[in-house]
């Protein structure tokens, strides 16, 4: 083989193999190490470490939201803040055991930080 060829297959070795260890840099948590880690912690710090979420959707109040409860849910003493409801969804990113991995992870961000954690794996 001549000496090109041998430095050609040397670099296309060397880019597939940086390649694969940026495509695994995401991290693999445990349940809890996660819940420790985002747990009440602000929506920047989130992005901060885990980057943009695979999708986001914001919560919205029904349009019969009243006759359904039965009672109002408009003007109540107290409620006159508005409070900011957004989930934001994270692929493969959760360890459910050893073996398998939790395909969604959901953060519910309440006024800027986060509220709850779902592990799920059918949505």
């Amino acid at each position: 083989m001549s000496k090109l060829f041998k430095k050609l297959i040397f670099i296309f070795i060397a880019l597939g193999l940086s390649f694969q260890v940026l495509a695994e840099g995401k991290k693999l948590y445990t349940e809890n190490e996660f819940l420790d880690a985002f747990g009440a912690k602000s929506k920047e710090k989130v992005l901060q470490i885990l980057g943009e979420p695979a999708r986001k959707e914001m919560s919205v109040k029904p349009t019969n939201a009243s006759s359904v409860i039965g009672r109002p849910t408009e003007n109540r003493v107290g409620s006159s803040k508005r409070v900011n409801i957004e989930m934001w969804y994270y692929n493969n990113l959760v360890k459910s055991d050893d073996k398998n991995v939790w395909k969604q992870t959901e953060l519910t961000i309440m006024d800027g930080k986060v509220n709850n954690i779902g592990f799920f794996n059918i949505r």
